[in-house]
């Protein structure tokens, strides 16, 4: 005889709740977060490049 208990109930909402969570880690952990440090890398590398396009490049000028 199978008695129901409200926990007893919660047990799949919380498997499924936990492994979502963990699915939204690994796609944040290792699919979104890297592509976004490349981009703040990469965005940054262009911007000091197109400024010392400008600017020229950094240190003392030739005399």
């Amino acid at each position: 005889m199978a008695h129901n208990t409200p926990d007893e109930a919660l047990v799949p909402d919380l498997r499924r709740k936990r492994r979502n969570e963990l699915f939204a880690f690994l796609v944040l952990a290792f699919g979104i977060w890297p592509v976004v440090a490349v981009g703040v890398v990469g965005g940054y590398g262009f911007l000091v490049w197109m400024l010392q396009i400008i600017y020229g490049p950094p240190g003392p000028h030739g005399g």
